[in-house]
């Protein structure tokens, strides 16, 4: 995502799988037997190319400038039935929410979920035969082996959408990043203008009895952003895999009830599925207001989702929403 030099979520990477290994057509000779048959062992298969998930990485930074992943090739088979040496695999270490699709077609493979989890990219050639397993009672001296698969090779492009449990949601400026910093070890850049969050911030975000949940701060929606308007859809696909999203809007808004409908029409232009996860609407910025103000804003709220007045500069409705969001996410 442009803004962070530390921060890449999208590459192309060219991966090569190793090719196997040719078997070999040694036939035995030794000074007392000099008729003793076929013992040529087999190739040995190429390397994989595999990623793996780390969750200790947050970006795809380190694979920046790597743009070919090359796996080993099999070593050939030699005399008295030895096999050759396996290629070595290419293991890609990736963060989690990595998905892996195809270059040309654009078809999703599979994503990393999970910590440890391998899954192989191409797998490399399998090692031809050697010669001893084409020996038969009426076939004795076979003087030919298999030859080693070719490895395979293609363009693959890495996405990352950043695992979250909360995802904030809103119009740049409504506060995000301040609430991030208030109830996270995060530190965020925080300024009072537009788009200060180029990329998606993470916050681990502390609860009662030692429990925590993971939040997300997401750079801001604009009216568009579903048609690649401002930062478009480079950031809107890390809201899919958030299970709640936290709604965040100014209380000094015009019009609350019309921005929360953008926001939502935003979300739905890009993913329908979006609009069946978990809301809760967070009013920002309420140590501004008394309680006359606060009680008359109340009447002007969406009805078909759970709001939270807060302030993150006061502490105003923190806990509250903490508990909103830890009931959503626990049921």
């Amino acid at each position: 995502m442009s803004g962070s030099p530390n921060f890449i979520d999208h590459i192309r990477i060219e991966a090569r799988s190793g090719k196997g290994g040719a078997g070999s057509a040694h036939l035995r000779r030794e000074k007392y037997v000099p008729k003793g048959g076929p013992d040529g062992g087999d190739g040995g298969r190429g390397g994989d190319v595999i990623l793996r998930g780390n969750d200790q990485l947050w970006t795809l930074l380190h694979l920046r400038y790597t743009k070919h992943v090359i796996a080993g090739d099999g070593e050939v088979g030699s005399a008295n039935q030895c096999s050759g040496r396996s290629g070595k695999d290419m293991v890609i270490e990736v963060p989690l929410g990595t998905v892996a699709k195809d270059d040309e077609t654009e078809e999703v493979l599979f994503d990393i979920t999970e910590h440890g989890q391998e899954v192989v990219l191409l797998k490399g050639g399998r090692g031809g035969l050697g010669n001893q397993h084409f020996h038969s009672s009426t076939f004795q001296t076979p003087r030919f082996a298999q030859p080693g698969e070719p490895g395979q090779q293609k363009w693959f492009k890495l996405e990352l959408k950043v695992l979250a449990d909360v995802g904030l949601v809103g119009f740049p400026n409504a506060g995000k990043s301040t609430l991030l910093a208030s109830i996270s070890a995060a530190k965020p850049k925080i300024a009072d203008y537009p788009f200060t969050t180029l990329v998606p911030n993470i916050g681990i975000v502390p609860y009662r009895d030692a429990k925590s949940f993971v939040m997300a701060d997401i750079p801001g929606i604009i009216e568009g952003a579903s048609e690649g308007r401002g930062l478009g859809l480079r950031f809107l696909r890390h809201i899919e895999r958030n299970s709640v999203l936290l709604f965040m809007i100014p209380c000094d808004t015009p019009d609350i009830k019309h921005d929360y409908k953008v926001l939502l029409n935003e979300l739905e232009q890009y993913s329908p599925e979006l609009l069946h996860k978990d809301r809760i609407l967070a009013i920002t910025k309420c140590d501004m207001l008394d309680a006359e103000l606060m009680k008359a804003l109340k009447k002007e709220l969406p009805r078909k989702v759970d709001c939270v007045m807060i302030s993150a500069v006061s502490g105003l409705g923190l806990e509250p929403l903490k508990d909103a969001i830890w009931r959503k996410l626990h049921g």
